[in-house]
């Protein structure tokens, strides 16, 4: 299938778990991929693995919770690789706390990749689309359908991205842009090991409702999701939050 062929495509958080497997399945497709990170070598080598593939791809280094490093990224991204079509907002952050002792640095810096950077890089590529149409898929979390203890940082934060992807869809449905959301469960992605460490006196139990009996997906399985949605296959989706998360939010 080249369901992107020659489509310009952005990937935040593209240089590792989720991000990579997103931006490698969109180059399978033909698409030509913006891979956005923070650590700007995890990004590199993931453009170069679809380079050596025959794909087209550029790395660019961003903090999506700075909108002037957002804003560079971005059109960057659009001078070397044209007009983007498709933005997937992976980029992500968190981990367990007791919430009476979370420091507040700690809980900034989750809301502020996690909402305000997926609003940032929504606010950047949102001209592009306006100007030829095109779609957003914002990466929540099951964290952001149910609470989960020791998370209240994490589940607000993407709590927010699903109410601000049926805000943007509602906003923008009218003008030629597309803005789902999928929200995974757990993956066997390195991002997994942040939630490894649980808090002082946290009570492991708490947590078995988090846990499928399907076990952990696989970032391809969620980013074979991620490319449908974001297809023409999904043409008629707008506004949906996607649940994939071996069956705990039914």
């Amino acid at each position: 299938m080249a369901r992107f062929d020659g489509r310009v495509c952005i990937v935040s958080g593209g240089g590792s778990g989720l991000g990579r497997a997103t931006a490698l399945r969109l180059a399978s497709e033909g698409g030509h991929v913006a891979v956005l990170d923070l650590a700007l070598e995890s990004a590199t080598r993931v453009a170069d693995e679809i380079a050596a593939s025959g794909g087209t791809a550029r790395a660019y280094q961003v903090d999506v919770a700075d909108p002037k490093s957002v804003r560079a990224a971005v059109d960057a991204a659009a001078t070397a690789l044209g007009r983007p079509q498709v933005l997937v907002s992976c980029a992500g952050t968190g981990r367990f706390a007791n919430s009476h002792e979370m420091p507040f640095e700690d809980w900034q810096r989750i809301i502020a990749v996690n909402l305000t950077g997926t609003f940032l890089m929504a606010q950047a590529v949102l001209p592009h689309l306006l100007d030829g149409g095109g779609n957003i898929v914002n990466v929540a979390s099951n964290a952001g359908l149910m609470g989960i203890a020791y998370s209240a940082a994490y589940c607000a934060s993407k709590a927010g991205v699903v109410n601000l992807t049926r805000a943007l869809s509602d906003e923008y449905v009218k003008r030629g842009v597309r803005v789902n959301c999928v929200a995974p469960g757990g993956m066997a992605t390195p991002f997994q090991n942040t939630f490894r460490e649980l808090p002082p006196g946290a009570d492991p139990t708490s947590l078995g409702k988090i846990r499928s009996a399907l076990g952990m997906a696989e970032p391809d399985e969620v980013a074979a999701l991620i490319a449908f949605v974001a297809s023409d296959e999904g043409r008629y989706m707008t506004g949906a939050i996607v649940s994939i998360d071996g069956g705990i939010t039914t």
